[in-house]
């Protein structure tokens, strides 16, 4: 490896001629020859038969929207590093979308959806060479993350954690998840009581926090913090915004307002390391819905990454046909084989961090896109999942026609609208949680 500049010398450059004997070798000359020849447009080169064809005319699609997304940054100046992070949750009708001009959008269409039909959630976190009066780097940021849940819309955030943690739709009066205490670092395998904020350890006797269970302390030590820290909160509150919305349309004395609504994230449903202890809840919710007949419709959006690559170079390949979406259910054989070209592993694809599975989507010629839905359990089979396995998949390709944009690539309008909002400095909050609280059922 060649030695980088460092701004006061220049860098190496690496040697162009120090390999070249391999070139003798009869398998490289092979190689070559067959890397120089032009079949790059051959549809064997992908697999086609994993497609699909669905006619979404007699399928009713979803009228309700809700869409998340979130951004952070961290800035530096004078050896100090803080992080900004910003998560958006917008609502809109399907209709109102559907009536945009998918070429050229009317900017006040626009401003009327996006009027009162949006909030924000903002925190910020010291990273590295700061602390409060309080205490160090780690005992503030535990706090501010703590704080800044429990708060924000008069705590349904916070209440949303605790109905996941506390598995609280089941009617049992479970603890929480076990997590590693953050003071002493020996496992709580009890967690925290039924319903309480906070608990003690039961080895070091000192009080832990609910939020302390996600698990962020253990990217962080007494004077610095990672940046993954912001990234990871950015991601667990994009869930709870979502999640806040489902909790309250599932106690809502409309008991069919959950399944009528579509929500939609921005990015893959994952939670990697130890913010992946949510996912086993998150999926036995969403089969507890499904088999109560009250599916929940989610999807995530993938805008980039290896997915999207493949799709883009092999939906050349697949045939239009007017009126008819195609798509393709991706199994984990084929994930591991194909997308990422990896050997046979222990674990299959997303046992510990996915809560939703990947599918293909082709509307036309110019519409792709890689989504993430749910299928509420798990299954290790390389042959899962199929179709039938993925909650309400024809309303949701139903629902996705309406929802296109046509100023990016595979972009859904709902995710183009709050990402705008999760990027502004500022906001109006609009305080539409109010009318699912007030709705609700206590």
């Amino acid at each position: 490896m060649a030695y980088s500049s460092g701004g006061r010398l220049p860098f190496e450059s690496a040697s162009k001629l120090g390999h070249l004997n391999v070139i003798e070798s009869e398998w490289v000359q092979s190689l070559l020859k067959d890397f120089e020849t032009n079949d790059v447009d051959n549809a064997d080169n992908y697999e086609n038969d994993i497609w699909e064809s669905f006619d979404p005319s007699s399928v009713q699609s979803l009228n309700h929207i809700w869409a998340a997304d979130g951004s952070y940054v961290s800035v530096e100046e004078n050896h100090k590093e803080l992080a900004f992070v910003k998560t958006a949750l917008m609502t809109v009708e399907q209709g109102k979308i559907a009536a945009i001009d998918k070429e050229y959008p009317h900017p006040l269409k626009l401003q009327e959806i996006m009027k009162d039909s949006a909030l924000f959630h903002a925190t910020v976190f010291p990273l590295r060479n700061l602390k409060s009066d309080k205490g160090n780097i780690y005992d503030t940021v535990r706090h501010v993350i703590y704080d800044s849940m429990r708060t924000d819309e008069n705590g349904q955030y916070f209440e949303t954690l605790k109905w996941l943690a506390y598995k609280k739709w089941d009617g049992q009066k479970n603890n929480s998840l076990s997590f590693e205490c953050p003071h002493c670092s020996k496992v709580i395998e009890t967690g925290i009581p039924y319903d309480q904020d906070t608990g003690i350890c039961p080895h070091c006797h000192k009080e832990v926090l609910l939020t302390d269970m996600i698990g962020f302390h253990l990217d962080m030590n007494e004077e610095n913090a990672s940046d993954s820290v912001a990234s990871h909160y950015m991601l667990i509150m994009e869930m709870l915004m979502l999640f806040t919305v489902i909790r309250l349309q599932w106690a809502n004395k409309d008991t069919t307002l959950i399944s009528d609504t579509l929500f939609i994230k921005d990015g893959p449903m994952t939670l990697n390391g130890q913010y992946s202890k949510l996912v086993p809840n998150i999926r036995e919710f969403l089969n507890f819905a499904k088999n109560k007949e009250r599916p929940i419709h989610i999807i995530g959006s993938e805008k980039s990454g290896s997915f999207f690559e493949y799709l883009s170079l092999s939906s050349r390949f697949v045939k239009p046909d007017p009126g008819i979406i195609k798509y393709a259910v991706l199994n984990h054989d084929y994930i591991r084989r194909v997308i990422q070209r990896a050997p046979d592993r222990g674990n299959p694809y997303g046992l510990r961090t996915n809560w939703g599975e990947k599918v293909f989507v082709y509307l036309d010629e110019n519409t792709h896109m890689v989504l993430n839905m749910t299928t509420g359990g798990y299954d290790r089979s390389d042959a899962y999942p199929k179709s039938s396995d993925i909650i309400g998949l024809q309303r949701i390709l139903a629902t996705l026609p309406a929802l296109v944009s046509r100023k990016y690539e595979g972009a859904l309008y709902p995710i183009e609208l709050v990402n705008g909002i999760a990027s502004m400095s500022n906001y109006p909050s609009a305080k539409i949680l109010q009318d699912f609280v007030r709705d609700a059922v206590h």
